[in-house]
């Protein structure tokens, strides 16, 4: 072909769209949270390659070279699943779950994850509802921050580790106060709080002490109370307990037993709200 000056323009306007083109992001997951960032994600230009259960991570890692791999699951299938994530997707992993903490990854080669910590929910047929902004930090940080928000969902970029660790605990918190309390008293997150403040303070200084020996730091527990409350109080018509807060209470009490905790609220509860009894000596 002869040469041609405005080929040749034309070759390098495409060779600079095409360095200057979003990043691909992998999503391991594809429930309702995950497909609320998979639309956020292709907003904002972003391919998004789907990782469905069944799929071989090593031979999507041959074939992709992701800026994120997204990991979306909920957390009883997160230890396996970040198992399997190829050791050259580990320095992109971006992780959204309750009951996050570094434990969940460090043992995984994966050594900074970018982590949202998410405060809207999406049900099945529902539209996404906002309670608070999602703070997020780590290396995709900004990434995520500029597509939640071109989906008109508030984040937070969040630059300190500290911070991080801040907004996971006081989501950490908020959860299972409010889900393992609400296995007793049903109703809303509002009415828990305002009818029943006294039980929700004692579960929540059972869930510090626990979350306190997970980070391996010492707590603000006020600090993190007044966050908790924050949040409670941004959507008081919240319901109080699902189907998964057995489980959480349960999980509670393994790690209290595992760390020798004395977790006497918890372990009252689990008493009267679980089908397999927590050891006594949790009490003691």
């Amino acid at each position: 072909m002869p040469y041609s000056a405005g080929a040749a323009r034309r070759r390098c306007t495409n060779l600079r769209e095409v360095k200057s083109a979003p990043a691909p992001v992998v999503l391991v997951g594809v429930g309702e949270m995950g497909g609320v960032f998979a639309k956020a994600l292709l907003a904002s230009g972003h391919p998004v390659h789907p990782l469905l259960r069944g799929d071989s991570p090593a031979e999507a890692a041959a074939g992709i070279d992701p800026a994120l791999v997204l990991v979306t699951v909920g957390e009883s299938d997160l230890k396996p699943v970040l198992a399997g994530i190829p050791a050259e997707w580990r320095s992109s992993v971006g992780l959204i779950q309750n009951e996050l903490l570094a434990r969940d990854w460090e043992p995984h080669g994966i050594g900074t994850p970018t982590i949202a910590t998410v405060w809207f929910e999406k049900k099945p047929g529902q539209d996404v509802k906002v309670i608070l902004p999602t703070p997020i930090g780590g290396p995709s940080a900004p990434m995520l921050v500029a597509a939640l928000e071109r989906i008109g969902i508030p984040a937070l970029l969040v630059e300190a580790w500290e911070k991080s660790l801040y907004e996971m605990v006081r989501k950490n918190l908020y959860i299972l106060t409010v889900n393992i309390a609400g296995l007793e008293t049903g109703g809303t997150v509002g009415e828990l709080w305002d009818a029943h403040g006294d039980l929700a303070r004692a579960v929540a200084g059972d869930v510090l002490q626990i979350q306190a020996r997970l980070a391996d730091v010492g707590l603000d527990d006020e600090r993190l109370i007044a966050g908790m409350v924050e949040a409670i109080y941004a959507d008081p018509d919240h319901k109080a307990t699902g189907r998964s807060a057995p489980v959480r209470l349960e999980r509670a009490l393994g790690h209290a037993e595992e760390a020798g905790l004395s977790v006497p609220t918890l372990l009252h509860l689990g008493k009267i709200h679980l089908a397999t009894q927590p050891p006594s000596h949790l009490a003691t």
